[in-house]
């Protein structure tokens, strides 16, 4: 981890913000909102994986990863930055500012991974003709999550770094230093993180919507199925474009041109977007899939499992 800084460079800890402090109680206001509906609605998402069996297919394993990605950002990044903003300032010191940062982007570059290793899952079910080893569902989390790892060590390591944003109560890469490091790191990032799992995400779903546009004239119950397992998919993967885009276009803005002419209400609401799907996806789930409103129903109504069991059967078949 690099040496902490003098309090008189440039993105010393104590910068003044370019926040008043009521733009600062809206954003904390916001925060805390948020955090709370992610975090209460991934808890009962997880909490339908663990009281349901049914539920706990290939795929919803790599949806219950990204619950977990999903809770960490909830529980680490809202909280420390709605308390620093209603403070208008970061108060958790260098250290803080270093973990919070990395845990930040160790989650959020988790869940993308996690992401296209879905959209990977419904290539391998819809259209492979060879069964899947649950092997290899766990080698391709695994791999997300040592991906997101690398990604959120390198500025711990030197290479870019992380440093409050210019509302001074946030800590993100630190994009206000645009030099080599950083540049390189931005483009490697967006490269490895964005551009390439979009790339797979929309091969992988041309691949699968063909094959299910031709398998659903045989009206199988099973293609309907994956039918409605994969638009919850892309449902998410359009969430991701929408949540993740605005904080691409500032990260490139800040490598090729003059980050202080980025206005302060776009370097903080492009994060604060990024963060916001932390609560679209478990809305995601129940709007598109009908075995997660049949779950979420059946928890809500404290119906043990034999009894969701025998609910779905009357209705639809076990997925992969």
């Amino acid at each position: 981890m690099p040496a902490p800084p003098t309090w008189n460079e440039t993105w010393a800890l104590d910068v003044e913000s370019v926040f008043t402090q009521r733009e600062h109680n809206i954003v904390a206001a916001y925060l805390v909102t948020a955090g709370i509906i992610s975090i209460v609605s991934n808890v009962v998402v997880m909490g339908m994986f663990a009281r349901f069996r049914v539920l706990r297919t290939h795929t919803n394993y790599i949806i219950m990863n990204l619950a977990v990605t999903d809770i960490g950002v909830s529980s680490v990044g809202y909280p420390l930055s709605a308390a620093s903003d209603l403070h208008g300032s970061w108060r958790f010191g260098w250290t803080g500012c270093q973990v919070y940062a990395a845990l930040n982007i160790f989650f959020g570059m988790a869940s993308i991974g996690l992401l296209t290793v879905v959209a990977v899952d419904r290539y391998l079910v819809v259209c492979s003709k060879n069964p899947v080893e649950g092997r290899s569902y766990t080698n391709l989390v695994a791999l997300a999550w040592a991906n997101a790892a690398f990604w959120a060590g390198a500025p711990l390591l030197g290479w870019a770094g992380y440093a409050p944003d210019p509302t001074g109560a946030t800590c993100t890469v630190n994009w206000r230093r645009n030099d080599t490091s950083f540049v390189s790191y931005t483009l490697a990032v967006i490269a490895v993180n964005f551009v390439l799992p979009l790339g797979v995400m929309s091969w992988c779903y041309r691949k699968v919507i063909l094959v299910l546009r031709h398998e659903q004239r045989t009206s199988s119950l099973d293609w309907a199925d994956q039918s409605a397992v994969t638009k919850m998919s892309l449902a998410m993967i359009g969430a991701f474009v929408t949540a993740w885009s605005p904080y691409a276009v500032v990260c490139l803005w800040a490598s090729f041109g003059e980050p202080r002419h980025i206005p302060p209400a776009v370097a903080i609401i492009a994060p604060l977007f990024a963060k916001s799907s932390t609560f679209y996806n478990p809305l995601i789930y129940v709007a598109t899939n009908r075995r997660f409103r049949k779950a979420m129903a059946s928890l809500l109504r404290c119906q043990n499992y034999q009894e969701f069991t025998l609910q779905e059967a009357t209705s639809i078949k076990t997925v992969s």
